[in-house]
């Protein structure tokens, strides 16, 4: 009994003894892990040998980690905790937030910097996906500071969202700007595969945004659209949903057998409409003919086309090149897609032409390719050699742009200067000359016909001056020389040289206009309008009189109905 005592009393005290000194002992605080400590979430096994890696344990199974908001899991791995860092193997997957995961055969993270280095096995390819948007490669680093993940060799950039699909050899793609950066052999297709692309675009250095779809190009770049159109551009940016491109730095674009560049560019893939600002060069080389000034617009749809600022045409299909100037140039083409196709030039105002044995000046030049006939109108003026002509309108018809026939329409006036005093004068309502080769051989003078003539004797010199009036006149000429002229009923004289009235040696409409005339391709910009005064005042046409319903009127309900005639 006593024992028993003493055995209970010794327990009681040692039960106080301890909650005493637990009472002494300091408060015990289970503390969180440091914020960049990689934290290991599971593992089906962990253990460590030192023969296989004495610095890391090793983890086998459904692995899981933790860094700062992401989430890495594997099938096994190397943990290396000193150095905030571990090896992971085997259907790796890393997670950060709801928009963006990597998937690799293997991955390489160091906590310390924040970089995951992702490998793939051989035949297969990492995958970083960003929403919509999908980067695949053999190998990718993330860098989750700077938000970039890095392709040193080769890679492809899936876009959902924008139906695109880039390659190229070395590149980078910002989740949180959503840019892609890529670099050498660079290619854009849209859309994306396994789809038929309608354009495509290959680069030295491409910028890419998978939110807008607008690509920007840095380097040498070609961008196709269909199968007949290029441009080339060093700088510039393709709107790849809207098919636009806007390309700068001496821009090229390229159709078929046509040509344009100019110091920036813009083109609408889906009018196909392209504009051309700054020193263009536009060259046609199925028909042989230029174009330059500072704008030019095409659409390739309608062949329409239109250009304007400084503006010269040159036609070089002929051995003598053809240069024309206008403010502006339209081209309207007709039967585009057929063989029957021909085209209308229409140019105004301010007409200047130059060809070594031709020059031109009017207001407004209509050419038609489908009959080969050039029309100018207002105060229009026609020089060949020392032979001018000049009218209200003036038709020219060519034949393999040679000249064919001029036909002048309204106070026709036709000179041939002699010498500074004498000049060969017809002066008519109408007159048609025509050419063989590149000289008139006939010239018809119709209505209203008033002729100074100054023949030549055997010896060259001059013998008189005929004036003659008449209703028609027929010149014909063989190598520059006049051969026989024939008139009806004529009235008339012919007067000595020395005898020449003063008012008989120039008809009354007489002009010569070579201060105006093109000297050279060079003289064609500068506008030299002729001199107040001078100009061709229309002819007023009369027309029959006309019934108007308006100007029928009844003066009393018993009355006839009268009517006025208007001209």
């Amino acid at each position: 009994m006593r024992r028993f005592t003493f055995i209970l009393m010794l327990a009681i005290s040692g039960v106080y003894t301890l909650a005493w000194a637990v009472q002494s002992l300091p408060s015990l605080v289970v503390s969180a892990p440091p914020a960049d400590e990689i934290v290991l979430r599971h593992a089906d096994k962990l253990y460590y040998n030192q023969y296989v890696n004495r610095d890391a344990q090793i983890l086998v199974g459904n692995v899981e980690f933790e860094h700062q908001g992401a989430i890495m899991t594997c099938d096994s791995a190397l943990y290396y905790k000193e150095t905030k860092s571990f090896d992971a193997y085997g259907n790796v997957v890393f997670v950060q937030g709801d928009t963006l995961s990597l998937n690799s055969d293997i991955l390489y993270y160091k906590g310390d910097i924040r970089k995951a280095y992702a490998m793939s096995d051989p035949g297969d390819s990492v995958k970083l996906r960003h929403r919509n948007t999908f980067l695949y490669s053999e190998n990718i680093e993330y860098d989750r500071v700077t938000d970039i993940g890095t392709f040193p060799n080769k890679g492809r950039l899936v876009d959902l969202d924008q139906d695109n699909e880039l390659v190229s050899d070395f590149g980078e793609y910002s989740p949180k700007t959503r840019e892609a950066k890529f670099y050498y052999n660079v290619r854009l297709d849209n859309p994306r595969p396994p789809k038929k692309k309608t354009s495509w675009l290959v680069s030295d250095t491409l910028y890419y945004n998978t939110k807008s779809g607008v690509a920007q190009v840095l380097g040498p770049s070609d961008l196709y659209h269909g199968e007949n159109t290029i441009m080339n551009t060093t700088n510039g940016y393709y709107y790849t949903q809207s098919k636009e491109a806007r390309f700068y730095d001496r821009p090229t674009l390229q159709h078929v057998e046509r040509e344009v560049t100019g110091d920036s560019m813009y083109y609408d893939g889906n009018t196909h409409v392209s504009e051309a600002f700054g020193k263009v060069e536009y060259v046609d080389k199925a028909n042989k003919n230029k174009f330059y000034g500072n704008y030019a617009l095409y659409n390739d749809t309608s062949g329409y086309a239109e250009a304007y600022d400084s503006a010269l045409c040159v036609d070089y299909s002929q051995p003598d090149t053809m240069y024309c100037h206008a403010d502006t140039f339209k081209l309207f083409t007709y039967n585009i897609d057929t063989d029957s196709v021909y085209r209308v030039v229409h140019a105004h105002p301010h007409v200047r032409a130059f060809r070594n044995d031709i020059q031109a000046v009017c207001d407004s030049l209509v050419i038609n390719g489908q009959d080969t006939c050039a029309i100018m109108y207002k105060d229009p003026i026609v020089w060949q050699e020392g032979q001018q002509i000049l009218g209200e309108e003036i038709w020219i018809w060519s034949n393999d742009s040679t000249l064919d026939s001029v036909y002048v329409i309204n106070q026709a006036l036709l000179v041939e200067k002699i010498d500074s005093m004498h000049y060969n004068q017809i002066a008519s309502k109408e007159m048609h000359s025509y050419f063989r080769g590149k000289e008139i051989y006939l010239n018809v003078a119709d209505l209203n016909v008033f002729l100074n003539y100054h023949p030549f004797d055997s010896d060259s010199l001059m013998i008189g001056m005929v004036h003659a009036e008449s209703s028609q006149l027929k010149m014909f000429m063989e190598d520059k020389k006049v051969q026989k002229i024939w008139m009806p009923a004529t009235t008339g004289q012919m007067y000595p040289i020395e005898q020449t009235p003063p008012d008989k040696r120039l008809l009354s409409n007489f002009a010569w206009f070579e201060d105006i005339r093109p000297k050279d391709k060079d003289d064609l910009m500068v506008w030299k309008p002729k001199t107040a005064g001078s100009e061709l005042k229309e002819s007023v046409r009369h027309v029959a009189p006309t019934q108007k319903l308006s100007n029928i009127k009844r003066t009393k309900k018993d009355e006839p109905i009268q009517s006025e005639t208007t001209p």
